[in-house]
């Protein structure tokens, strides 16, 4: 299937940010959120000491078939989801041509020079990392913290990302420290694990799981 043409939205603003503020950035479809998404979250705000984390609603995953319901429906979906005050759900994306992270990271950056963003996923992206464009840039740009996913953990560091960034893990020790550090740094961060994924509950149509 190939996905439609972007429809771009001029009026697509992203959140506030100051300089000095340390925002993780969580991206996906959220077709639909859910608890993990929010577990995830809450997860790194306190073990990142992040101020805030962004939830970048995106228009469509270059990798997956398009289906389902728009940006503007999902994001409003994470945003009852969200439920937190240093939560933030934006679909700025759809204002973008690019359906590409490391455009996306590259947008912030340069819109936020003096903030101090983390890229954030799930331990099955990681696997699954070298597929992304130009994702060795990416771990270049921002640091990046990786969260256990069910089945995914060993998975995630045997990964060709993780083997060419070997030396520059931290350890889960030192990750309250991670926004600060230079990238290429990147962590993994252990959790209670959720089974829950987006995919699972579109498939089971299980809309009250979320």
């Amino acid at each position: 299937m190939v996905a439609a043409p972007r429809t771009i939205d001029p009026q697509a603003r992203t959140p506030l940010a100051f300089p000095g503020m340390r925002i993780g950035l969580l991206g996906g479809s959220f077709n639909p959120a859910h608890e993990a998404h929010r577990h995830i979250t809450l997860t790194a705000l306190k073990r990142l000491q992040l101020d805030q984390v962004w939830w970048l609603v995106t228009p469509g995953n270059p990798l997956k078939e398009q289906t389902g319901p728009g940006i503007e429906e999902r994001a409003a979906s994470a945003a009852a989801m969200a439920r937190h005050p240093k939560i933030e759900v934006t679909d700025f994306e759809k204002g973008h041509r690019s359906a590409y992270t490391v455009d996306t990271i590259r947008y912030l950056k340069r819109r936020y020079p003096e903030t101090r963003f983390v890229w954030l996923m799930g331990a099955d992206n990681m696997a699954d990392m070298h597929r992304w464009k130009d994702w060795r840039a990416l771990f270049q740009m921002v640091p990046v913290a990786v969260f256990d996913r069910p089945g995914f953990r060993m998975k995630a560091r045997a990964g060709k990302a993780a083997q060419f960034f070997a030396r520059d893990f931290v350890d889960s020790g030192d990750a309250a420290g991670l926004a600060l550090m230079h990238p290429p740094a990147w962590t993994i961060v252990t959790l209670p694990l959720s089974s829950l994924s987006s995919t699972e509950i579109r498939q089971n149509g299980r809309p009250d799981a979320y």
